[in-house]
């Protein structure tokens, strides 16, 4: 279990635990599951519309290959996902280069982790050394975030997304492969390489509009972790441990609309209710957000994440600033 170098098979997740495969499609929002949020599996029947919830048994036994990565889909549903979504999916050595400039600023120089080599990288083999004033634990608690983020490709890199090649460990260039990179660069003992790697994972942030590439998203870099552990000590980590990092990234990756930071479509029209001479009467209006622009004031859900420096759950919208 735990293999897939490419795409992540929902039937094995099953067979591993039900309960990983049930976070990784839970939505700490609604306290429901994500939802499609995308016309591109109605053609299903019931259970596969824009507003229905992504449950296990849409994505196994007979469905068990409608969730692929975007190298894998045909040439007709990308262009359809491109006129639907505008959805582009980045090359890793354009994610390279810009998580370069990224960690150019934060160390204050550059190449740190690897060169640019025309569409591709020469890794750095030496350890990473890092400026006087900042240690390898202020490098894994930096907080990451990766805009609509699809399979999470500058978090993570398992594999090119437009090629569908996989790249090995070492070559890796995800902000969260970096980290790891790092930690086990310096930490030998396990149980402090767990304590710190908990640290790099509620470090990484993400969110998407469509259901099906936040799971993506989600499962590669649960699938990140473990290729990490398992180089670091040759052994797989324990159920316990995978359903512990299953659960902070259900929370880092989410499901949102990125311009109203709600749940997709879940703004609605409103009631407004007048009293007349005749009676009372009732009127439609727009959500008040969606007709003036105003990101506070829409009707919606507004996204929840979690603060785990605080351990505060908080709406995303409030970390906004104008």
């Amino acid at each position: 279990m735990f293999n897939e170098l490419v795409d992540i098979k929902e039937d094995n997740l099953l067979q591993a635990n039900n309960e990983i495969l049930s976070t990784l499609l839970y939505d700490n929002t609604t306290k429901k599951n994500i939802i499609w949020a995308s016309d591109n599996y109605k053609e299903h029947g019931n259970g596969f519309k824009f507003g229905d919830e992504i449950t296990i048994d849409k994505i196994t036994g007979v469905y068990g290959d409608i969730i692929k990565p975007r190298s894998r889909k045909s040439a007709n549903e990308k262009i359809k996902r491109i006129k639907d979504n505008a959805e582009v999916f980045t090359p890793s050595w354009i994610c390279n280069e810009q998580n370069n400039l990224a960690d150019d600023e934060w160390f204050g120089k550059k190449n740190i982790f690897n060169k640019s080599d025309q569409k591709k990288w020469v890794t750095n083999e030496n350890k990473i050394k890092f400026p006087n004033d900042k240690t390898w634990q202020d490098y894994i608690k930096s907080i990451r975030l990766e805009i609509s983020c699809g399979e999470a490709p500058y978090l993570v890199s398992r594999y090119d997304t437009v090629t569908g090649k996989s790249i090995k460990i070492n070559d890796r260039i995800g902000l969260l492969d970096r980290k790891l990179r790092v930690l086990s660069e310096n930490v030998n003992l396990e149980e402090d390489w767990i304590k710190w790697s908990i640290e790099a994972i509620k470090s990484i942030y993400g969110y998407d509009w469509q259901g099906d590439n936040i799971l993506l998203a989600r499962e590669n870099i649960l699938y990140t972790y473990i290729d990490y552990y398992k180089d670091k000590f040759n052994k797989k980590p324990s159920l316990d441990l995978i359903k512990q990092v299953a659960e902070i990234i259900s929370w880092n990756i989410w499901q949102m609309d990125g311009l109203k930071f709600v749940i997709p479509n879940s703004c609605k029209n409103e009631i407004i209710k007048e009293y007349t001479l005749f009676g009372e009467v009732e009127s439609k209006t727009e959500c008040s957000g969606c007709k003036n622009g105003n990101y506070k004031n829409h009707n919606g859900i507004y996204c929840k994440i979690m603060n785990w420096e605080k351990n505060k759950i908080i709406k995303f919208y409030t970390l906004i600033k104008k």
